[in-house]
């Protein structure tokens, strides 16, 4: 069976992504630090196995890596996930809170990719990363604060170099980058932004976690084989130049 380690997996978006690669017959690691979240998760489904781990701390992030592949010998697919947004704006965002915006947001994920590199050597097929970017990295017409944008863009430049350094050893690296997606993360948001940013959705409403995770599943599914390296941009048809 192959071994997806899936990060954030509590929240919205997390928990679609595990759903579907769940019922594409991987076993799914979840990470995340709200721990009671992952046991409740882990009560329904089978081929689940839940780790609470703080992934602003690099040794956490090595255990973690180090448990699964002692468990499972190894692991073949990671998605990063974990995320927020914290919504100071420019010239007055605290030094701590674009610390934390880049440790959640990006740091989390680039200790993840280089444990999961070490824990897919040895598998077979080609192996995936997906790092969940967003529309915020390159859109500057939407309302995202700027170390927000930061760590986005930070993720889909070590996407482009991890998918070109690890070509060669079969390992495919793809950022999706969404628009407006009904998450949890939607209660950062005033409803003045919220309405705005909905109604600038070509249909008229904000996308589902799910149609993100069946993206992922494709990405991961054979068929993502021969994709690699890109930016993959969901967002209806929204920013079409």
């Amino acid at each position: 069976m192959r071994v997806a380690v899936v990060t954030g997996a509590a929240g919205g978006m997390g928990r679609a992504i595990t759903d579907q690669l769940l019922a594409d017959g991987l076993q799914v690691v979840g990470v995340d630090i709200d721990g009671a979240s992952l046991l409740t998760m882990a009560a329904d489904r089978e081929d689940f196995t839940p780790e609470a781990v703080d992934l602003i701390d690099p040794e956490a992030i090595t255990d973690l890596f180090d448990r699964v592949t002692a468990r499972f010998g190894g692991v073949d697919a990671l998605v990063n996930n974990a995320g927020t947004c914290f919504m100071s704006d420019f010239p007055d965002i605290p030094a701590a809170e674009l610390t934390r915006q880049m440790e959640i947001n990006f740091h989390s994920a680039f200790h993840c990719c280089q444990q999961a590199v070490k824990a897919m050597a040895g598998r077979t097929g080609v192996r995936k990363i997906v790092n969940i970017s967003s529309n915020g990295a390159y859109n500057f017409d939407v309302f995202d604060p700027p170390h927000y944008r930061a760590s986005k863009a930070a993720m889909d430049t070590l996407t482009k170099d991890l998918a070109r350094r690890y070509a060669r050893e079969k390992i495919a690296v793809n950022s999706i980058a969404p628009a407006m997606t009904e998450t949890p993360l939607f209660s950062v948001l005033t409803e003045e932004v919220l309405a705005k940013a909905i109604s600038a959705m070509p249909h008229g409403h904000a996308m589902q976690p799910d149609q993100i995770a069946a993206w992922v599943g494709f990405l991961i599914s054979a068929a993502g084989d021969v994709c690699s390296g890109n930016v993959i941009i969901l967002n209806q048809g929204r920013d079409v130049r």
